[in-house]
């Protein structure tokens, strides 16, 4: 591998990672970015390649934008830190400003789901044979409620339920379904002890 040098210019790392649905308050989580995947840039980002930054910024000095656009802010990070499984992010969309409103209906209704990283590359490595760059420390900057992620495994994993929200009749179906379902496997097993009785 060859090592590079720091690199200046800022960069962007989409991720992908299933979003469901932003609750009514506008709060939702996911993974920004995983380790150890490359994605369609050639690019793997390196398990601890957060860790500096986070310890500088933290999760409140990370900007939550709307497709990398510095003048479009949505809402607030409240939580980010590094798993074994990469970038784990929560925040909470900002429900006065009228893109943060607009965001949370695409998310609730899966049009939008992926989650994305704009940082700076502070070390990095090159694989000659393969040209795979590894990011081994990234200053992060912001992440982004993105349309089409770069990582397609990095995405928006939970959009958190209001539990005082009434729930969807899809979701009222879906319980109807497994009480059925249920029903149906009791009234079979009782058929079966009356039958195994008779012998």
């Amino acid at each position: 591998m060859t090592a590079l040098p720091r690199i200046g210019a800022p960069e962007v790392k989409r991720a992908e990672q299933p979003l469901l649905q932003a609750n009514e308050a506008g709060a939702f989580s996911g993974y920004a970015s995983l380790f150890g995947v490359v994605d369609s840039g050639g690019d793997v980002v390196m398990a601890g390649a957060f860790a500096r930054s986070l310890i500088k910024r933290g999760a409140s000095g990370v900007k939550m934008l709307w497709q990398h656009q510095a003048a479009e802010p949505i809402g607030l990070w409240t939580s980010i830190v590094e798993d074994s499984r990469g970038l784990k992010v929560e925040g909470r969309l900002d429900l006065s400003v009228a893109r943060a409103r607009e965001a949370l209906s695409l998310m609730r209704k899966g049009a939008i789901d992926g989650l994305s990283i704009g940082f700076r590359t502070q070390r990095a490595t090159t694989e000659k044979s393969s040209g795979v760059r590894r990011l081994h420390e990234i200053d992060l900057w912001e992440i982004s409620v993105v349309t089409f992620p770069m990582l397609s495994q990095a995405r928006i994993g939970a959009v958190k339920q209001n539990r005082n929200a009434a729930p969807s009749m899809e979701a009222l179906g879906a319980k109807l379904s497994r009480l059925r379902a249920q029903r149906a496997a009791l009234e079979f097993a009782h058929a079966l002890r009356r039958m195994s009785g008779n012998f």
